[in-house]
C-alpha cells in the first residue's frame, strides 16, 4: 500500500500506540515528521524522540508521555485537519485556538512548521496540518 498521507500516518501510529499504552512508537522518518516530533517534544506532549539511522530513510522513535498518577496519556486527541484532498489554509486572523490554548495546532508556514501560537507571534498564516490536545 502506498503512503499517500505521511502526516495522517504519523498521527495514527501515535494514536494506536497510546491506545495500547506503549512506551515508544517507531515512525518512518522524514524532515517534516522530525519537525513535528520536535514540536510535540517542545510542547511537552511527548517525553523525547530520537532519530535512528537504519541505512534507509531512518526511523523516528517517539517516547510517549503518560501522567504518572493515572497512567493516562498526556495526548488526548490527534486530529488531521488539512488533508491531501482538502487543504485547510488560514491567515493570521483565523489561526485556530485549541481547547482554550490547552492544545496546539501545527501549521506549515513559509517559515517552516510552527504552532499556532508561534505563527500568531510571527504574524504568519499557513496550512493547518493537525490539532493535538
Amino acid at each position: 500500500m502506498a503512503m499517500t498521507d505521511p502526516i495522517a500516518d504519523f498521527l495514527t501510529r501515535i494514536r494506536n500506540a497510546l491506545q495500547v499504552k506503549h512506551k515508544t512508537v517507531d515512525i518512518p522518518a522524514s524532515n517534516l515528521k522530525k519537525q513535528m516530533a520536535n514540536i510535540l517534544y517542545e510542547q511537552k506532549f511527548i517525553k523525547n524522540y530520537i532519530v535512528i539511522d537504519d541505512g534507509k530513510q531512518g526511523i523516528i522513535r517517539i517516547f510517549l508521555r503518560y501522567i504518572p498518577q493515572t497512567g493516562e496519556s498526556v495526548i488526548h486527541e490527534l486530529l488531521r485537519v488539512s488533508k491531501p484532498g482538502r487543504r485547510q489554509y488560514v491567515d493570521v486572523q483565523n489561526l485556530p485556538r485549541v481547547k482554550n490554548n490547552m492544545g496546539i495546532a501545527i501549521l506549515s508556514t513559509s517559515r517552516g512548521l510552527l504552532t499556532e501560537r508561534e505563527a500568531r507571534r510571527q504574524k504568519v498564516g499557513g496550512e493547518v496540518l493537525c490539532i493535538i490536545w
